[in-house]
């Protein structure tokens, strides 16, 4: 048995809206299946903070020579630009995007300055915010340098939050670690984001770049393939897809 949530258009009504709430929570309770549909009045900016699996650029030296998510083999097939066309077609419209790799962020998230680093990213005005970062953090082998990172990573995503009041969601490390993805889980709710695992992606070894393709350098073949991609960013949908439509 499921219960099946059918709205058509771009925005519904104030009840409308009041019906599908009281009916996904009556579903939670009698631990029935729902099945609703993305937001239908679509995000008009979308936002992703990473590191090299959201954008890197050209580096010759390790064969790389793409400007995407790396190891994708085309633009179109990273998980940014997989997320953006799902968007586009259920809205009806392409989203404004920015893209931003936030690897420096990772490695010094201590004296990162925030509001002084990502201004132009606080000031973007997005409604939806993807944070795909943890890979490229230290281990975080103390209490003091978990509580580090969460502090460092909340200036972050309240300063998000200070602007917008995007929707902000996180996921987890492709390779699992679980000092950080604690971590970032934790920090995600505090600000009422929607987390999203990915761990058990980075443990099938098909979603890696070195299965599809030969790569000069090991830490580039380590990197999410086009499979890889298409997973991580069908696990961020499905968390997307689950939000209510938007109020007018």
């Amino acid at each position: 048995m499921r219960c099946t949530l059918v709205m058509t258009g771009r925005r519904v009504g104030r009840l409308a809206m009041v019906v599908v709430l009281w009916s996904a929570a009556l579903c939670a309770a009698l631990g029935v299946a729902g099945d609703w549909p993305a937001q239908a009045a679509g995000f008009h900016k979308v936002l992703f903070l990473g590191n090299s699996i959201t954008l890197h650029g050209p580096a010759p030296a390790i064969g790389w020579l793409g400007n995407w998510g790396m190891a994708a083999s085309t633009e179109q097939k990273d998980f940014v630009h997989l997320v953006a066309a799902e968007l586009a077609k259920s809205s009806g419209t392409a989203p404004g995007l920015m893209v931003k790799n936030i690897a420096e962020f990772e490695r010094n998230y201590a004296t990162y300055d925030p509001a002084v680093k990502l201004k132009e990213a606080f000031t973007f005005g997005a409604d939806l915010v993807i944070v795909a970062i943890g890979e490229n953090v230290p281990p975080l082998q103390s209490e003091e340098a978990k509580a580090q990172f969460k502090a460092g990573l909340l200036k972050v995503l309240r300063g998000l939050k200070d602007g917008s009041q995007p929707t902000i969601v996180v996921r987890s490390c492709f390779w699992p670690n679980k000092a950080k993805d604690d971590v970032l889980r934790r920090a995600c709710r505090e600000v009422g984001g929607i987390f999203v695992d990915i761990g058990p992606l980075g443990k099938e070894e098909s979603n890696f770049a070195r299965s599809e393709r030969a790569f000069k350098h090991a830490g580039v073949g380590a990197h999410p393939g086009d499979k890889g991609m298409r997973a991580i960013a069908d696990a961020i949908l499905k968390k997307v897809n689950r939000l209510p439509t938007t109020l007018p």
